[in-house]
């Protein structure tokens, strides 16, 4: 009889799982360890190992398809070896029912693959642009190796993955080698005269396991969560000065530059020290209150929003922080995340300062009872302790707090240290 893989729980709050590819193809031998698949599930894009030795037999769920937790996907067995499917699917389906239900739950009928749009092409020469330099021929039937974010990407710019020279391990195609390629934009066509409609159909996006969990987690967190939020502006001058001067004095073992945000994280994780209420979250009938900050770091991918774990950010000096930072946030943006590194934040910094925002409020990432939203450093007219108005680099900070487990007080002291901690950096070393 074959062995049945099923789809695994591959994230804490994973409910289903979508196939993002097959790495293997039916009547392929399959070593247990190999990797088998790409899982696309409500945090990132992940390969999966196969649990099982021998020959591929059957794929059951197909790429673009998702389905069920423990739900069949695939046979493996020996060659030539003879197997009902149906007689498998059904012995399946009893094995796992619950004892509580008076009949079997049908094994779930996988979403139809859309068709795919074609690959956009030059209207001049008709093939699919890119920069001399990065174009890679490959023998015909060639298996592309390449990360679910860089194909996705590629996609959207309208290049054919295949011309494309992956910098990754084994020529592995990455989110850094799409972006490097500029297509060619086709000819604008004309607009329609004056007075005429154009009569333009809309797009429909299909939306990903990632957006899903995004929309369902974040619509109960603000539902559930009663939110309330303190604003307050920092002085960055001493702060500003401390990064250059980490940066300016580099010894040659540490390449890693320190951003603005790096500090932020240290400075955040340091007050949390000193106001461990805030670093908690709400059990109904209980509040939990976490000794160790595992500062949670919000970043844009494809898809949506991840939010890789700096553990123990309280316990690291600002360097560490850096360089633990920057290697989260580029295995998020090429989707190369493990659960365990997204997984266990108490306290979430999200900076949308880089990108000009000045002020923004944030949603609580549940379980956690308070998410911390960074604006722009931006020269500002203020009146100093000596009563003249002078320009300062500010920024904006906005707290939102779950009034569960946070007070109005609270969240005030709490930002007043952290203020006190980015206009003096010498204080946290205290």
């Amino acid at each position: 009889m074959p062995e049945v893989i099923e789809m695994p729980k591959l994230s804490d709050t994973m409910e289903e799982g979508g196939i993002a590819s097959w790495l293997k193809k039916e009547g392929d031998f399959v070593e247990d360890g190999e990797a088998l698949l790409e899982i696309e599930t409500d945090k990132a894009t992940m390969e999966y190992q196969s649990p099982e030795e021998g020959i591929l037999l059957k794929i059951i769920v197909q790429a673009g398809q998702t389905t069920n937790l423990n739900s069949p996907i695939a046979l493996i067995g020996e060659k030539d070896e003879k197997y009902d499917l149906d007689e498998i699917l059904a012995k399946h389906t009893k094995a796992s029912s619950t004892p509580e239900k008076s009949e079997a739950t049908p094994t779930p009928t996988p979403t139809p693959t859309p068709t795919p749009t074609p690959t956009p092409t030059n209207p001049v020469t008709g093939s699919v642009a890119t920069l001399p330099g990065k174009q890679q021929s490959r023998a015909p039937g060639e298996r592309i190796k390449s990360s679910p974010l860089a194909r996705k990407v590629a996609k959207a710019k309208g290049l054919d993955i295949s011309t494309i020279r992956g910098s990754g391990p084994g020529g592995r195609v990455i989110l850094s080698d799409v972006e490097h390629v500029n297509p060619i934009m086709p000819m604008q066509m004309p607009s329609p005269g004056f007075g005429s409609i154009a009569n333009h159909e809309p797009t429909v996006v299909p939306v990903s396991m990632m957006r899903k969990t995004i929309a369902k987690r974040l619509h109960a967190a603000k539902n559930e969560a009663p939110h309330f939020y303190l604003t307050v502006s920092a002085n960055m001058t001493n702060l500003l000065e401390w990064r250059k001067s980490l940066n300016n004095n580099k010894t040659k073992d540490e390449q890693i530059k320190v951003s603005v945000n790096d500090l932020i994280v240290f400075a955040a994780a340091k007050a949390l020290c000193k106001h461990p209420e805030v670093n908690a979250s709400w059990e109904d009938t209980s509040i939990r209150q976490y000794h160790d900050v595992h500062m949670a770091v919000a970043v844009a991918v494809q898809d949506g929003l991840i939010t890789p774990v700096v553990k123990f950010a309280n316990s690291k000096g600002v360097r560490e922080i850096a360089a633990e930072s920057k290697e989260l946030v580029k295995k998020a943006r090429e989707g190369q995340l493990k659960p365990e590194e997204y997984a266990g934040g108490t306290f979430t910094i999200s900076n949308l300062g880089m990108m000009g925002i000045e002020e923004f409020t944030a949603i609580i990432n549940p379980p956690q009872s308070a998410i911390l939203a960074i604006g722009a450093t931006i020269p500002t007219p203020w009146v100093n302790e000596d009563g003249d108005i002078a320009a300062q680099p500010r920024m904006k900070m906005t707290m939102s707090c779950d009034h569960r487990v946070i007070d109005g007080a609270l969240g005030a002291t709490y930002l007043q240290t952290l203020v006190s901690f980015l206009e003096n950096p010498l204080m946290m070393m205290a």
